[in-house]
């Protein structure tokens, strides 16, 4: 097992590579190569709105009418929900790029994990020809695909295994079987993705951080500031996740024109704040992943009012996401909880690192109810500044996490009788 799960590493990190280098040069060619062709000189803000409803427009057919509804229901965060079937793979593949190569807020993580595992239970199943798969062994292989997948993507293969345990839920003997395989995937699979970054020139696609500045030992000041920011978390997330569930059955009971609703509503709300502020549409639009470090780098050029307005446009066009289209929910809470915690920095007392770590961690955990994966993505990020305030990341994401489980809303009561 331990050899076919270092092969397997192989070809699902290419492929996971691939995925990657296609949807950021589609991102490229629509959002800044096609309006410089058709004789703009940059591209305006209403540009979004005609996009997004393109992207309702491919994305609906697909999740309505291709096998397995193009995989992992966002809005459920990173609920194991199972690796699809080989003929649901056409599905996910397709809805997923549509969603992030037009500008959909949402990450390539969920689609990548589905990627990876149900394409590696394909190649396995496919070398075994006729041979049925012990159920065992299935899983084994599926995460094994899955952790290659996401091997550099969140900035290290710890971070992404870490995410796959805590989200599946493993445990055990299972917990023994999965972990080994799927780390030397993972390690595969980080020497493919660098590889291959290296040789094309395009990078790795990892979440990196090059302008984390230096922090101070947290203090009694830093540590209420842990219990504000775990609190508007844990609110703005509540919010986030009950507009995407109030939206979800509504949209699915009328998937075309609704999904193409919800597309022009993001447009909308991307060209909205660039008109207002200024500020580049795709502060709005897409994960948030790449636009990490240019705000950690130059805070500055944001107002708070700014910053404020991004936050809130950047939830609601998240919640909408979430709702209509398909990708992962990682990046752009994580961008949300930054762009939070850098506005509370400027109240004084709170150093930016250290809002900028707890905003993440905090958010993550309210939208994902992940938290040891939560503190990881904020601290490990950050490098030596991130050991440095992990006390109060941990702070705010405990606070985030239960606040987040008492703001939830009840389990439906299922009555009992004919």
């Amino acid at each position: 097992m331990l050899g076919v799960a270092a092969l397997l590493g192989v070809p699902v990190s290419a492929a996971a590579f691939g995925f990657l280098a296609l949807v950021h040069a589609l991102q490229d060619q629509v959002f800044t190569g096609l309006p410089r062709a058709l004789g703009f000189h940059g591209t305006p803000d209403w540009w979004p709105v005609p996009v997004l409803a393109v992207a309702g427009l491919l994305v609906a057919p697909v999740i309505r009418h291709l096998p397995g509804t193009a995989g992992h229901e966002p809005s459920a965060g990173m609920s194991a929900s199972g690796f699809p079937a080989p003929a649901e793979l056409p599905g996910v593949l397709l809805a997923a790029l549509a969603s992030l190569a037009l500008g959909v807020v949402l990450g390539p993580e969920a689609p990548l994990i589905a990627l990876g595992g149900g394409l590696a239970l394909a190649v396995v199943r496919a070398a075994g020809r006729h041979r049925e798969l012990p159920a065992r062994a299935g899983e084994v292989v599926a995460s094994a695909g899955a952790f290659a997948a996401v091997a550099t993507l969140l900035g290290s293969p710890l971070t992404g295994a870490f995410l796959l345990m805590e989200a599946s839920g493993l445990g055990g003997a299972l917990l023994g079987a999965v972990l080994v395989p799927g780390l030397l995937a993972a390690g595969t699979g980080a020497l493919i993705f660098t590889g291959l970054g290296s040789w094309t020139g395009l990078g790795t696609y990892s979440l990196t951080l090059h302008h984390v500045p230096a922090t101070r030992a947290p203090d009694a000041a830093q540590f209420g500031w842990a219990l504000v920011v775990g609190l508007a978390a844990a609110l703005a997330g509540t919010a986030v996740k009950r507009l995407a569930r109030w939206l979800l059955p509504r949209i699915a009971g009328r998937r075309l024109p609704l999904t193409v609703a919800a597309g022009l509503v993001v447009g909308a709300t991307a060209a909205l704040y660039g008109t207002v502020t200024g500020h580049s549409l795709s502060d709005v639009l897409y994960s948030g992943q790449n636009a990490l470090d240019p705000l950690l780098a130059a805070p500055g050029a944001y107002s708070v009012g700014a910053l404020l307005l991004l936050m809130v446009c950047k939830a609601f066009a998240y919640g909408v996401s979430l709702s209509a289209f398909r990708g992962g929910p990682i990046f752009p809470s994580m961008f949300i909880g930054a762009v939070g915690g850098v506005a509370l920095s400027r109240a004084g007392g709170l150093p930016l690192a250290a809002g900028f770590a707890m905003g993440i961690g905090a958010m993550c955990v309210a939208m994902l109810d992940l938290p040891m994966t939560s503190v990881l993505l904020a601290t490990l990020l950050l490098g030596r500044p991130g050991l440095t305030v992990l006390p109060l990341v941990i702070v705010a994401v405990v606070v985030s996490y239960v606040a987040s489980a008492r703001l939830a809303p009840p389990p439906r009561r299922v009555e009992r009788g004919g």
